[in-house]
């Protein structure tokens, strides 16, 4: 069992930046591949950034690309989510999420294909 806490969310101004956070307990947090997904109101839940427990390998969503950048310490257990240049469309509850997995290099962009959710932190980007 992991259990996920995300944290670092705020409301700025669109051009701004945040910096996210992704706190893991209870198993070994580098056997666990991670990612970054969000859900605005009214919408459905959508990948925003996927990396794997060597970080070797990163994947993100084209609406992010350039933009936000996806880290993890796993000396920490923490995963981390760099944002930058923020529109008012990123606007959403940002959820993070962990799988298991013996790759050290698979990356995973599907809700289904994580076993692990935090409880969400909003972010909100005003124009």
């Amino acid at each position: 069992q992991v259990q996920l806490v995300e944290s670092g969310g705020g409301l700025v101004q669109a051009g701004a930046s945040l910096r996210l956070s992704c706190a893991a307990s209870g198993r070994t947090f580098s056997s666990y591949a991670m990612g970054w997904f969000r859900q605005a109101p009214g919408k459905e839940r959508e990948f925003v950034a996927a990396i794997s427990w060597s970080a070797v390998r990163t994947l993100y969503a084209d609406s992010v690309k350039g933009r936000f950048t996806i880290s993890r310490d796993n000396a920490k257990n923490t995963m981390y989510l760099q944002m930058n240049s923020l529109k008012p469309e990123d606007t959403a509850v940002y959820y993070c999420a962990a799988r298991n997995t013996y790759s050290s290099v698979s990356v995973y962009y599907t809700t289904s294909s994580y076993e692990y959710w935090g409880q969400g932190t909003q972010v909100t980007v005003s124009s």
